[in-house]
């Protein structure tokens, strides 16, 4: 697949900035993709799409403020987003280091409350191994100093708001730099209704980074490398799956962080494990049925993905008519049900 297949036109006013006041208020675009049609909905009306014991698939992954701000002995601004602590050097993290060229191993970065990084090393250029310069961890200066890591284009400030904003009401396990945005628009009362109407819930976990938001830039789409996620898929799930199967009803993953999750698991075997899957055109799928998700931005990872699954001209066309119809889009924005 050549990557301009992956082109369309986001007007740059579509993009949410803001969520809905109320979660489950957004628009729902119901995609049929076999035989092509469109229905115009709202999120709180997805029931009426479902069916007694189709099971939904969530990502309960917790999303934690993972930039710090800092300065160089220099004086310098430095920002990092903290993407997973890794074993070696002990307490140290990954992170990625926006701006600037490379530090110094050794490099000590102070932060806005005084406390202390170090560089302790690269895993590859830009993306610095960290450790505490301190007497407390990086997790304990996450938790005092730490900003949420908003998609590059919200193009203001967070606010004290996006804390509960930017996570789903179920979220359980901290370790994502950015959130499941097809689950935020699930709210408790909508899952209570849901769940009453028959329809079975399941959780599994994959941790969000940066790399289900790097940009495709090679000019054939297959040739990227997705950065591995981690994910655990706990027994319950793997009970309800298999249930799931046994009685044919449907698997609706409820994001691409779920279908990663789950067909990950359908060619591997593993309940937990770091996946790469990049799923693009051509990709068999094993794990789902269904989908319901946000609408992506132009060239990314999670567009080849959707297009993977209901076929390029079905995605395009369902796009051009929540375009037609002013849908928001991307994580704040609408969502889309593809059976």
């Amino acid at each position: 697949m050549r990557l301009t297949e992956l082109d369309y036109n986001l007007p740059p006013e579509l993009v949410a900035q803001e969520p809905l006041g109320r979660r489950d208020e957004a628009r729902l675009l119901v995609l049929d993709r076999r035989g092509g049609t469109v229905e115009h909905s709202r999120f709180y009306k997805l029931g009426d799409f479902l069916r007694d014991g189709d099971l939904l698939v969530l990502n309960d992954t917790r999303v934690f403020p993972a930039r710090l701000f800092a300065r160089k002995p220099t004086g310098g601004a430095v920002e990092l987003l903290m993407v997973r602590p890794v074993g070696e050097p002990p307490g140290a993290w990954l992170a990625l280091m926006r701006g600037h060229r490379g530090l110094r191993e050794g490099t000590r970065l102070v932060l806005d409350d005084g406390r202390a990084l170090r560089i302790a090393g690269y895993q590859r250029p830009g993306r610095p191994l960290v450790t505490s310069d301190d007497s407390i961890s990086i997790e304990a200066m996450l938790e005092s100093v730490g900003a949420l890591a908003l998609p590059h284009y919200i193009r203001r400030a967070p606010n004290p708001a996006d804390r509960e904003d930017y996570q789903t009401v179920f979220a359980a396990q901290p370790g994502a730099v950015a959130a499941p945005t097809a689950g935020l628009h699930f709210t408790r009362e909508l899952m209570a209704r849901l769940a009453a109407a028959g329809v079975r819930t399941a959780f599994v976990t994959l941790h969000i980074g940066p790399g289900t938001f790097t940009p495709l830039r090679a000019p054939q789409v297959e040739a990227h490398t997705m950065e591995a996620e981690w994910y655990t898929i706990p027994p319950a799930t793997l009970e309800a799956l298999a249930l799931a199967r046994r009685t044919g009803a449907r698997v609706i993953a409820v994001g691409t962080s779920s279908v990663r999750t789950l067909e990950s698991h359908a060619i591997t075997g593993d309940a937990e494990g770091a996946t790469g899957l990049f799923i693009s055109p051509g990709f068999r799928f094993r794990a789902i049925d269904a989908m319901v998700t946000n609408f992506h931005m132009p060239r990314s990872t999670v567009l080849a993905m959707v297009m993977a699954f209901a076929g390029r001209e079905e995605i395009l066309g369902a796009y051009r008519q929540a375009l037609r119809h002013r849908y928001r889009f991307l994580s704040y924005g609408d969502a889309m049900l593809i059976l």
